[in-house]
């Protein structure tokens, strides 16, 4: 492959990433009667918006395709860095993945287990590369964060609340691999823009796996990310928002928050929400009160009256896609302003809970 340009050998990983990950989606859907006691998601439960039990460990897929895409990429020294890259997360996720997959086979791995494997696969990035956050643009905070053991439990913390959150948020057909291939592009823009190409590559490669998965499970669902694809997938974004201004100090740490900003805002409101708003409920308990869930039903059902409610399910998620865009478009433009990414997070915030008001109590809903 010499004789090919570092951008035409960027796109053949992404495409190996893209198609093995899409081929393993469609083993395991096509293999599901094996599996299927202990793989298969229920379409009963809280949270449930499917009509029939389906897989929920298209992780495996997420993760074989990342594998495929570093392994059939270039062996040349100019690779090399993107190669360090892509085995990073592939090595520092995998107690994110794995305590989520066991979640997904078992049932029975609590919200602190998983929260905790998050958290590890943080530590974990930073024991590999030595990369920890080490400035957010605000004093004092910089200045606490220069020590290194600050820093590391900072990127710890971060990097978990970052990967419950992309969790949170994946409750319908193609929302949570919509939003990330969204998210991928705003990180690899920037950098592109900025000259940091090996990580703009790896953010090729990595929405090459995550679209191989999304064409199996939008919009009909056939297929699910479950605990393991969501964590893993919510490790590396977290893992690339870190990376972005730790390898290119002009970009603003806050236009990495900018495009993570719609799941994180999510968890954070409906912490808020459970614990204040409903007498005190636990704030682990799953419910049917996120943005998605209201936007599922008070639009997609009503707008799409006449479709099958497997594609209503389909159907909610460009609502969803749309919000992550304004503020992954924004940081696209802004990342090198710390206080105009800080002034659209404000407004990114201010437009969820104008959309979460109007929606929950019936003021946007179109007549049939």
């Amino acid at each position: 492959m010499s004789n090919f340009s570092p951008l035409e050998l960027a796109r053949f990983d992404a495409l190996v990433a893209a198609l093995t990950s899409f081929l393993t989606c469609l083993l395991l859907v096509g293999t599901k009667k094996w599996h299927g006691a202990f793989s298969m998601d229920s379409s009963t439960g809280v949270q449930k918006f499917h009509t029939a039990p389906t897989p929920r460990i298209a992780g495996i897929a997420l993760v074989v395709g990342v594998l495929a895409g570093y392994a059939f990429s270039s062996q040349s020294p100019a690779a090399a860095e993107k190669r360090q890259i892509l085995s990073a997360i592939l090595m520092a996720g995998m107690p994110a993945f794995i305590f989520g997959l066991l979640e997904d086979i078992t049932k029975k791995v609590s919200v602190k287990t998983r929260l905790l494997a998050t958290m590890a696969s943080g530590l974990l990035g930073w024991g590999i590369t030595g990369t920890s956050l080490t400035s957010v643009d605000v004093w004092g905070i910089d200045w606490l964060l220069g020590f290194t053991a600050i820093s590391v439990l900072f990127t710890t913390f971060a990097v978990g609340g970052v990967a419950n959150a992309i969790n949170i948020i994946d409750g319908f057909n193609g929302l949570t691999a919509g939003v990330a291939l969204i998210m991928l592009t705003a990180f690899g823009l920037i950098a592109r823009e900025v000259g940091d190409i090996q990580l703009a590559f790896t953010c090729l490669v990595i929405a090459g796996a995550v679209f191989g998965f999304f064409l199996v499970n939008w919009p009909f669902g056939k297929i699910f990310l479950g605990d393991g694809g969501a964590y893993f997938l919510g490790f590396t974004l977290a893992w690339i928002a870190i990376l972005l201004p730790e390898r290119n100090p002009q970009v603003s740490a806050w236009a990495s928050l900018l495009i993570c900003s719609y799941p994180i805002i999510e968890v954070i409101f409906s912490i808020y929400r459970r614990k204040f708003l409903r007498s005190n409920c636990d704030a682990t308990q799953p419910d049917a009160s996120h943005l998605h869930s209201l936007t599922n039903k008070r639009w997609a059902r009503r707008i799409f009256s006449e479709a099958s409610p497997t594609l209503q399910n389909g159907l909610t998620s460009p609502f969803m896609w749309m919000y992550a865009a304004i503020s992954c478009t924004a940081a696209v433009f802004f990342y090198l302003s710390t206080w105009k990414s800080c002034i659209l997070i404000f407004i990114c915030i201010s437009i969820y809970l104008t959309m979460y008001s109007k929606l929950a109590f019936f003021n946007w809903i179109p007549r049939k």
